[in-house]
């Protein structure tokens, strides 16, 4: 007997609740069709399904997309790097409070080496016709980030190898749900030769038709719920093994439009909105933003960071505040949406000489029109960077640098805040190699708030 069984899968939805809706409906659709045809499905989610720049999400941290995911009817799902290293400890440990389905990661503890209750390694689901799939959950290792927040976060390559031959003792068909990205479960996929299928996130790679390696099938939908996954597995029952395994991705934009999916956006984001109106400051005249010169609204964040991260000067770019802020009281709401990135703010600690690499860098304004997407940047530009207690004059090697009014000594230690972004080596490489201390989990919307309701009180 042949025994066709069906894995559905989404990845990265990013709190883009636009087309779930029609996957939703997609889902029940076929679920209806495998029961009448006495087939097995089951549902993945492979984590970023949330993602604060939502004002639901943020309004909600989070468990408003743990409702989509219950009304999806979901079987298990892994977390990304939204749902690990957004949110405070108290609120991801509270995330899955309600959830209807399990929740499997492999390579986070908290920091007694014990496993959080919401969190199993692996678990095994048994099809119709007593078919056994082991499934594992694995997280990108982000460990800066997770540490600060009062989590243990492992090695995911460690956490397979020691849990993969109990997995396979008691599975027929071994899966993993990785939120590693692309070329780590390709990796995966050359190192352990018992795993049949990946179902991968994190890159938000587009895989049409999955991509074979050895003997491992490797899948992803992209990004925002633009596709729904699915993997058809054929399993020999009398050989006890899969004789053939298929992906293919359905196009969210061609299935059937939900007539009532226009106006679930519209109430969702109205929703959101009106649960973030708890008032911050009261402005007396508007605070306008320009993303390639200096103003006073990103010259008061940058003034913020600095006080915050308790450092010597500060930058940041002022792409960061997407506008500006209106007379009158000011609320959460309108600090999350002129600041929607999931951002921390960040000490660097620097020599003088060090400093001014970067500050010359700087200086030539080679990202101000950069139209950058990723790394928690929810904006448009990078923006010119607008500084705090740092002064420069004249060009090339005559530079002449300032930090607190003294000239910059080569040899002296300073301590730079900024944001996470930009100590990115993608920016800036000199900031790898240097002690960093990033705040969690305050965002700089946390930040900027905090120095609103100070210069102006309500």
């Amino acid at each position: 007997m042949i025994e066709n069984i069906y894995l559905y899968h989404t990845n990265d939805i990013h709190s883009h609740f636009d087309y779930l809706p029609r996957i939703h409906k997609e889902i029940e659709r076929r679920r209806l069709g495998h029961i009448e045809r006495k087939e097995s499905m089951f549902l993945f989610d492979i984590g970023d399904h949330l993602d604060r720049f939502h004002p639901l999400t943020e309004a909600t941290l989070g468990k408003e997309n743990v409702k989509f995911l219950n009304e999806g009817r979901y079987d298990a799902v892994t977390i990304g790097n939204n749902e690990g290293i957004t949110l405070s400890h108290h609120d991801l440990d509270q995330l899955y409070s309600e959830a209807k389905f399990d929740c499997l990661l492999a390579n986070l503890y908290k920091m007694d080496g014990t496993r959080p209750n919401w969190a199993q390694p692996y678990q095994i689901y048994e099809t119709l016709y007593g078919t056994k799939i082991g499934v594992i959950g694995v997280t990108v290792n982000y460990t800066n980030f997770y540490e600060p927040l009062y989590w243990k976060i492992t090695d995911p390559f460690e956490e397979i190898k020691n849990i993969l031959p109990i997995v396979k003792e008691q599975s027929d068909i071994i899966v993993i749900l990785s939120h590693l990205g692309l070329s780590e479960d390709e990796r995966m996929a050359e190192e352990f030769q018992d795993i049949d299928i990946i179902l991968g996130a994190h890159t938000h790679h587009v895989l049409e038709n999955g991509k074979m390696i050895n003997d491992t099938l490797v899948c992803c939908t992209g990004k925002y719920g633009d596709h729904l996954g699915v993997v058809n597995i054929y399993f020999d029952k009398e050989k006890n093994k899969i004789v053939e395994k298929n992906a293919a991705l359905i196009a969210s934009k061609d299935l059937p439009v939900q007539e009532y999916e226009e106006q679930m956006k519209t109430d969702l984001y109205l929703k959101g909105k009106e649960l973030l109106q708890s008032e911050v400051c009261y402005l007396p005249e508007r605070l306008e933003v320009n993303w390639f010169k200096e103003n006073e609204l990103i010259q008061l964040l940058c003034e913020a960071l600095t006080e915050w991260c308790q450092a010597d000067c500060s930058f940041v770019n002022a792409g960061v505040l997407l506008q500006g802020l209106n007379q009158g009281i000011i609320t959460e709401f309108d600090i999350h949406n002129i600041c929607p990135h999931p951002i921390n703010p960040c000490k660097v600690t620097l020599t003088g000489s060090e400093l001014k690499e970067i500050l010359v860098q700087i200086k030539k304004d080679e990202y101000a029109s950069l139209e950058f997407i990723g790394l928690g940047f929810r904006g448009k530009v990078m923006g010119t960077m607008i500084f705090d207690q740092i002064e420069m004059s004249g060009e090339g090697s005559q530079v002449q640098i300032k930090i607190k009014g003294e000239e910059l000594q080569p040899n002296q230690t300073y301590s730079l805040a900024t944001i996470d972004l930009l100590t990115f080596a993608r920016f800036y490489p000199q900031f790898t190699r240097n002690e960093k201390h990033f705040y969690l989990p305050e965002f700089i919307r946390d930040v900027l708030k905090w120095k609103l309701t100070k210069t102006y009180p309500i």
